[in-house]
């Protein structure tokens, strides 16, 4: 065999061989299927599945700012200690918030299996927070100065609601089922100047819905801070509801367990058209084992839900929408110690999910300036007056 003959070969083994490999089928890896996100619109909008179960899951919250301006007895000014002569001057109320929302939802052979979630950030300064807290010598100058308070800084974050409910038992942290249930009070921003009642507190609820319209709820509760449970034997709220097209008719009563005291509310709701909605609602409480039988802090202070002066107080107000972008809300408010409570605000929202509202408030305390009484806000005088404005991104 001479050369040529074996270059030949050779050369036709590798067609044969290329031919063979090109004739092989090429094998292209299947890509995985993509798991998108599906809509969930059993519980509202604004849910999707979970990918990979069978929970809905809901994300939201706001951005808040407010600017707050008046009389600290009108819960929106703030007072500070000047820095060069140590005066005391009226300043800005301000307060920055972020909140952070989230609901799930789940059907299950017991009913409803349902999440509620609300955390809260806070920057900001309080009405006398930039207040000096005491005063220091230097002996550069020969002069007393005033140690600054520490004005405005984080509050740090606040678990506001945490709860799970199976059908209608509730469990976690929620707001007293003697404000929720019945509807806190009016759509103004300072609706506590007269108090209807404490909030936090870790619950044990049933809530029952027996159809046309009535509804009621029964909750075990905890309290807080200075309200919170002394023993075993919790604080308990009832309440009863009825409502309708027209609007509604609601009742609670409250034990509180530290005091052996008793206090209820009843509201009613008036749906006058779609453009004007008005509510009433009077409170009652007893005070036999607590020394405060009036509007000032003294001895055992106030119930947990009777925070309110005296023992009988009332709220009233309501909504008018002028168009879908704006709207005004009022609130009045007054109880058995002559104390006074006017809030009223126009809220506008600028665009979906963006809403600037203007408020004024006033608040006129019935005992200021009467021997040994200290007022529960701190208040300076015996009628307030103050403003705020706030803006609010909700998402």
């Amino acid at each position: 065999m001479n050369i040529k003959s074996l270059l030949l070969g050779s050369a036709a083994a590798l067609v044969a061989v290329s031919g063979a490999r090109a004739a092989d089928a090429v094998t292209v890896a299947e890509p995985e299927p993509a798991e998108y996100v599906k809509i969930c619109d059993v519980y509202g909008a604004g849910y999707f599945y979970i990918p990979g179960t069978e929970t809905c899951l809901r994300i939201g919250g706001y951005v808040r700012y407010d600017i707050g301006a008046g009389d600290i007895g009108s819960f929106d000014g703030a007072l500070a200690t000047d820095h060069e002569d140590g005066s005391t001057n009226d300043t800005w109320n301000k307060n920055a918030r972020f909140t952070l929302k989230t609901w799930t939802g789940q059907e299950t052979e017991l009913g409803t299996l349902k999440t509620y979630t609300e955390t809260r950030i806070n920057f900001g300064n309080t009405r006398t927070s930039g207040l000096s807290t005491g005063t220091y010598y230097d002996p550069a100058d020969g002069l007393f100065h005033g140690i600054a308070g520490p004005g405005a800084t984080n509050k740090g974050i606040t678990l506001n609601f945490a709860w799970v409910q199976l059908g209608g038992l509730r469990v976690g942290k929620d707001e007293s089922a003697f404000d929720t249930f019945i509807g806190y009070a009016g759509n103004v921003i300072q609706d506590t100047i007269v108090p209807y009642g404490g909030f936090d507190t870790n619950v044990v609820q049933y809530y029952f819905d027996a159809g046309n319209g009535f509804s009621a709820v029964v909750s075990l509760e905890e309290g807080y801070g200075p309200f919170t449970i002394d023993s075993y034997v919790p604080h308990v709220v009832g309440g009863l509801k009825w409502t309708q097209g027209w609007g509604a008719i609601t009742g609670v009563v409250a034990y509180d367990s530290n005091y052996e005291e008793f206090a209820g509310k009843v509201r009613l709701d008036v749906n006058v058209n779609d453009a004007l909605s008005l509510f009433i609602m009077a409170g009652y409480g007893s005070d036999d084992n607590l020394s405060d039988d009036s509007w000032f802090i003294r001895g055992h202070g106030r119930g947990m839900y009777k925070l309110w002066g005296g023992n009988w107080a009332v709220w009233g107000g309501g909504t008018y929408k002028f168009n879908e972008k704006t709207a005004f809300n009022l609130q009045v408010s007054a109880d058995d110690d002559k104390n006074v409570g006017v809030a009223a605000n126009v809220a506008y929202t600028v665009v979906p999910g963006f809403t600037v509202t203007a408020e004024v408030d006033y608040n006129h305390f019935g005992h200021f300036g009467d021997a040994g009484a200290v007022n529960w806000v701190g208040a300076d005088k015996k009628n307030s007056v103050g403003g705020i404005l706030r803006f609010q991104r909700d998402f």
